[in-house]
């Protein structure tokens, strides 16, 4: 026991290290953009970007000039100048095309993937790219290269799903394959034409039309028939059984909603948002289920561990890693979520950023 408590300790550990806390960014009056990181705001640059993207530790963008430039660990790195037409940004990847050579961003290193790339999926933490030099698909995880399919014709393959960690695909050969981990997992010897994908996660409905869910390595059959609709998320599935209960996967185990078909339910992330037979507007995080209000709102946008939402009281609420906030009561002109984190604007010139039940502006 002792050793199994350390052992737990120790991966709470190493997680809390590797979900650093995340990033926001708005423009001000004066054209500069402003970052906040770690609770502190900071000018980066003077003049509006042309393009710019939010990820978890890193903020890509092309600024006035259209130089690449990577906001990363506290300051701004100019990749090149003029070169970069294309970019995507996720947890800690940044991944970007010059005309059509290939690179990513990774925890400060730029890598050359190839250099002539002609389709490309980012994930959390993995890539999938077709170099068109070796007519080959490849995969970049934890730093390495790692051939997937090869074939001389180089058509592409029709059916993948990429995310956060892990890749879903019918190779050529017509076999359902996963790459998990850095190995290709053989999963099924024929295609899947159903199938959705989150950290960790895979779920499909197999040629016996029984419903898997394949999570950090192990395979669950968890219906014998296939189901009405279903959502995969990062460690989580949701979906309706042929019998018409509503069920949610998580750690591993089916947890029963209730006997109904929701007809509105969303799943982002770590974040399973349902209508209930009720009306009521309801979060499944990790395990729990929270009531969030007593109607469905019209709009609200689920990322990562959190929720926002601006509810008939004219309040901005965020539901983050099972807390609730209420962030405003102010006349909004725009606010957006990225991750776990609200960007709010007030009026021409006033930015706020909220985060873990805390406001900061470029004042304080």
């Amino acid at each position: 026991m002792p050793r199994l408590f350390f052992l737990a300790l120790l991966l709470s550990v190493c997680t809390a290290g590797v979900f650093a806390q995340p990033l926001a960014y708005y423009v001000n009056l004066q054209n500069q953009v402003m970052v906040w990181d770690k609770g502190m705001i900071r000018k980066v640059d003077y003049l509006e970007p042309t393009e710019v993207k939010t990820g978890r530790v890193a903020i890509p963008y092309l600024d006035n000039s259209r130089s690449f430039k990577i906001y990363y660990g506290g300051g701004v790195r100019t990749v090149n100048i003029g070169f970069t037409n294309e970019f995507q940004v996720s947890d800690n990847l940044v991944a970007f095309l010059n005309s059509k050579s290939l690179n990513v961003f990774e925890k400060g290193t730029v890598k050359n993937l190839c250099t002539y790339c002609t389709q490309y999926f980012v994930g959390d933490s993995v890539i999938l790219f077709f170099d068109g030099v070796r007519n080959e698909y490849k995969a970049y995880y934890g730093g390495q290269i790692y051939p997937i399919e090869g074939f001389l014709a180089g058509n592409p393959l029709e059916v993948i799903k990429v995310s956060d960690n892990i890749i879903a695909y019918d190779n050529y050969a017509n076999q359902f394959r996963i790459f998990y981990d850095g190995n290709i997992i053989k999963q099924e010897d024929y295609a899947v034409n159903s199938f959705d994908a989150g950290r960790n996660t895979v779920s499909y409905v197999d040629i016996n039309k029984q419903f898997k869910i394949f999570h950090a390595g192990q395979t669950f059959v968890v219906e014998d028939f296939a189901p009405l609709s279903s959502q995969a998320g990062d460690n989580v599935v949701a979906y309706t059984s042929s019998d018409g209960y509503f069920k949610i996967f998580y750690g591993d185990s089916i947890h029963v909603v209730g006997y109904f078909t929701p007809t509105d339910v969303r799943v982002a992330d770590n974040i399973v948002a349902y209508r209930d037979p009720s009306g009521y507007f309801k979060v499944f995080y990790k395990g729990v289920t929270y009531s969030l209000e007593n109607y469905y709102p019209d709009k609200y946008v689920a990322q990562y561990n959190s929720l926002a939402y601006v509810n008939a009281a004219g309040i901005l609420r965020l539901f983050s890693e099972g807390e609730l906030y209420d962030v405003t009561t102010s006349q909004l002109d725009s606010w957006e979520l990225n991750y776990d984190v609200i960007k709010y604007q007030i009026g021409k010139n006033m930015f706020r950023i909220y985060y873990k039940g805390q406001d900061y502006d470029d004042n304080e």
